[in-house]
């Protein structure tokens, strides 16, 4: 049977900690591991204890015995015991000890304390061992094996009296055996005496209740010692590395050698000190004595951090230093629970003052970009240091410490750069600065401040810049793409900032009122308009999404609609409409975005024109199955005539304008009257010439055919033509009865444009009354089909103005229907409320005098009245 060895105490991380661990704690974390100590007291006899003769030193290799170790062994001794194991730590390897042979060879970079020995274990013959007692719950159990029948002496043979010996001759006797050891541990010399016999000794006097004298003694030899070291590491003058290797070496061989003195007195560390809560362990003594006599020395105290220090400023400066000594030293003053007090005080005033003065001079010399990355070249350099070097609850502080003197103290200077960047572009400026100021307290919050400060800057010049209305819509298109980019690649779409951007552009689309809407509805028509060949169907797609971000921003949505509808309108009539599919999938993300009511005049437009399409179907039928109602008198009936019936209520209004329309058109007009009103009683008709078109064939010199694709007056000009080949101004207008405004736009598209079918005299642009107009016969252009636009006239100031008092029309009755709607509701409500209220629910901007003129117009027609004690309160009348 085998003995196992004796457990050794726990031996120190090299990995850092945050503080020591207790040696109390150590022990008792060793002895959970190897047995409940109070069960081995209880179960294993002093005889066995000293029949013990063997001490093994377990380092992975299987020890040997000798048979002495047999003697008293019991059940619980096999499994109590464990190997002391000194190579537990990877700095203070040992070598294998093996019990046969009695040796312990400790092998570590420095010592070799423990000499080859004879064993003083006392040697029994195998014949009288006797086998192990079992016992259970503490008391021995009467088994077959050993039953007595009769009561007989049990002899020991070999058995030697041990003499009593006084206490104090006993501890005079083993300290000098046991100091002498301690010795030579310290002065790196062989120890004559072997473990084993030094653990008996040590073990022996603790039983003999000397455990206090063996503290005292063993604590002031280790002060005597550490002492002795203190002056040599006080008398060392080598330069700053060379010093605190000195001391980083002088730790390290303190605590191989408290490894190796603790293993000696493990029985005293597992006992005596266990069981004294006032009493500190032997691995806490030794830190504390060498806390007290070395690093609480003031020289040595100063000269250490004052040359760490040095190192750190040193690879600050960006030079190679040796990290693993600086590691080392701060693990050891963070072992000493010096670490704060010591260090990191100091490291953190040093640190405030180079940053603060770095940031103040590099915030200044630099660029915005370029200072950037120097903070975040430092910061991150700071970062390493702790993840390297510095002990893990200094990250907070240092990082707080760099972040304010290089960051917050210079916010002003930052912000002033983000103007440049975002106007810029540079997005990896802009997501290094967000990145940055994540760090700081309401770094992000100055920064989106900043973010829509400069987009309301940029978003009011672009809006109220009359110069550049034409490109106003696309520009703002590009603005938002280029905002939403930096949004998504450098603020991490942020909520905040996304707020903000919307927030900006609601505020500055409607710096110019009205405006803004015409424009987004002028510039669907150029992108919905035939001829447009800029993008293809998923193009255009994309492209109204996008306009319809910016429609979202548009207080005055009724003014886009009156727009739209006029150039929509436009575009069915004329058939200048790209797609009818893409016109649909407009309507509908209006629709979706408005509602159902803001689209119903639209799609009643679509609606007209389907039914206008089976309505010329239906009048082609009537006029070709003939009768004497249905008979022409000035035409031969090859005229192909089609009308487009509109409801009024959906369409824009247009002034009707009486002209004089040739007899071969005009009872195709008279005929097609009567159809219509054969079908819809009751149903009144009105022409509007200005939305007609015609498809005129020209025939020129020599023998050149077109087709000139015009407008109904431009028809009416050219027809004239076919009578006499000159007219004057002033015949043609009297005529064809078109207005002098209409009829000069008119002959400056025939007579001044690209292509001239009429030829002017005098030339000019301008055209008067007795001017002459003569047929080009010359005229000639390689298309067939050739559509002659019509000049259109520029709006004025004043028919701007008379648009907008339009549209305020208009909004009269959605602005009276919301005023007896809430007062409706709340029957009495005070005027300011009121106002309040109204501007809430309606959705375009009106201003507050407007709003008091439409509550007037209802008192006076009795809707409501005012309140005959509190003249700004408003009673509703039922």
């Amino acid at each position: 049977m085998s003995s196992q060895p004796i457990p050794a105490a726990l031996l120190p991380e090299a990995s850092p900690r945050p503080s020591h661990i207790s040696g109390k704690r150590a022990i008792r974390e060793t002895a959970s591991l190897v047995f409940d100590e109070k069960d081995a007291q209880d179960n294993r006899g002093l005889e066995s204890k000293r029949a013990r003769c063997g001490l093994l030193l377990g380092t992975g290799a299987k020890a040997k015995h000798s048979p002495a170790m047999n003697v008293g062994e019991t059940p619980m001794d096999q499994e109590g015991d464990e190997h002391a194991n000194l190579n537990e730590h990877d700095e203070y390897p040992l070598s294998n000890f093996s019990s046969r042979a009695n040796t312990f060879g400790a092998t570590c970079p420095t010592v070799s304390p423990f000499a080859v020995g004879p064993s003083s274990a006392a040697t029994l013959p195998n014949s009288v061992a006797h086998p192990p007692t079992p016992y259970r719950n503490g008391q021995t159990v009467a088994t077959p094996s050993n039953a007595v029948i009769g009561a007989k002496k049990l002899i020991i043979r070999n058995f030697k009296h041990r003499a009593a010996q006084s206490g104090g001759s006993l501890f005079d006797s083993s300290w000098r055996i046991l100091e002498e050891a301690v010795i030579a541990i310290q002065k790196k010399r062989k120890v004559n005496a072997s473990l084993e016999q030094l653990y008996r000794t040590v073990e022996n006097l603790c039983e003999h209740k000397l455990s206090m004298e063996i503290y005292t003694h063993l604590k002031q030899c280790l002060v005597n010692h550490v002492r002795s070291e203190l002056q040599l590491l006080l008398g060392d003058s080598h330069t700053t590395v060379l010093f605190l290797q000195r001391l980083d070496a002088l730790w390290q061989e303190h605590c191989q050698q408290m490894v190796m003195i603790r293993s000696v007195f493990l029985f005293l560390d597992r006992t005596f000190v266990l069981q004294n809560s006032t009493v500190a362990s032997l691995w806490d003594v030794g830190l504390e004595i060498f806390r007290d006599v070395i690093m609480n020395n003031d020289r040595i105290r100063k000269r250490t951090t004052d040359d760490i220090m040095k190192l750190i400023e040193t690879e600050r400066e960006g030079a190679q230093i040796d990290r693993q000594l600086v590691k080392s030293l701060l693990r050891m003053m963070s072992s000493l629970g010096i670490y704060q007090s010591v260090f990191e005080r100091r490291f953190l005033e040093t640190t405030t003052a180079l940053y603060e003065n770095e940031g103040r001079n590099l915030s200044r010399d630099l660029e915005v970009p370029a200072y950037l990355l120097h903070v975040k070249r430092r910061l991150e350099e700071e970062s390493n240091r702790v993840d390297y070097y510095l002990d893990a609850s200094t990250r907070k502080e240092l990082m707080a410490v760099a972040e304010k003197s290089l960051i917050v103290d210079h916010m002003e200077a930052i912000y002033l750069g983000v103007e440049a960047m975002l106007h810029g572009d540079h997005c990896d400026d802009l997501a290094l600065i967000y990145s940055l100021l994540a760090r700081t307290k309401n770094g992000l919050t100055h920064l989106k401040n900043a973010f829509a400060a400069y987009i309301k800057k940029v978003g009011k010049a672009m809006v109220t810049d009359t110069e550049r209305d034409k490109t106003l819509v696309a520009d703002l298109l590009v603005m938002k793409g280029k905002l939403d980019n930096i949004l998504k690649s450098c603020f991490e779409n942020n909520e905040k900032f996304v707020q903000a951007e919307k927030d900006a552009f609601d505020y500055f689309i409607n710096t110019r009122a009205n405006k803004p809407a015409e424009l987004v509805a002028k510039y669907l028509d150029s992108k919905l308009r035939s001829g447009n060949k800029e993008s293809t169907d998923e193009e255009l797609e994309i492209l109204m999404d996008q306009v319809i971000v910016l429609f979202r921003f548009i207080q005055g949505k009724d003014v886009f609609e009156a727009f739209y509808k006029k150039d929509l309108a436009k575009r069915l009539l004329l058939g200048r409409s790209a797609s009818v599919d893409a016109e649909k999938s407009m309507l509908s993300k209006l629709k979706q975005e408005c509602g159902a009511g803001f689209t119903t005049k639209l799609e009643g437009m679509f609606k007209d024109m389907e039914l206008s399409k089976d309505l010329a179907v239906a009048f082609k039928q009537y006029f070709d199955h003939g009768g004497p109602d249905r008979t022409l008198q000035h035409s031969d009936g090859r005229i192909e005539f089609s009308v487009n019936v509109l409801t009024m209520g959906h369409w824009p209004s247009y002034e009707p304008m009486d002209v004089v329309i040739p007899p071969y058109l005009a009872e195709y007009q008279e005929l097609f009257k009567r159809f219509y009103l054969s079908k819809h009683s009751g149903r009144k008709l009105q022409w509007q010439h200005s939305l007609a078109q015609v498809l005129l064939r020209a025939h020129f010199k020599p023998s050149v055919v077109k087709e000139l694709q015009v407008s109904m007056f431009q028809a009416l000009v050219l027809l004239l033509f076919n009578e006499k080949t000159e007219w004057t101004v002033e015949e043609i207008s009297a005529s064809t009865k078109i207005e002098k405004g209409e009829l000069e736009r008119t002959l400056q598209s025939l007579a001044c444009g690209r292509l001239r079918v009429l030829l002017k005299t005098p030339r000019g642009k301008d055209i008067k009354a007795h001017d002459k107009l003569t047929f080009n016969g010359e005229c000639n252009d390689k298309l067939y089909r050739i559509r002659i636009s019509q000049v259109q006239m520029k709006e004025t100031a004043e028919e701007h103005s008379q648009t907008e008092e339009q549209i305020f029309q208009d909004r009269q009755y959605q602005i009276d229907a919301a005023i007896v709607r809430i007062m409706k509701t709340r029957k009495s409500l005070a005027h300011q409320l009121l106002i309040s209220e109204l501007f809430k629910q309606l959705r375009f901007s009106v201003k507050a005098v407007d709003l008091k003129k439409r509550i007037e117009s209802l008192i006076e027609r009795e809707y409501m009245c005012r309140d005959k004690e509190d003249p700004n309160t408003y009673n509703y009348v039922a």
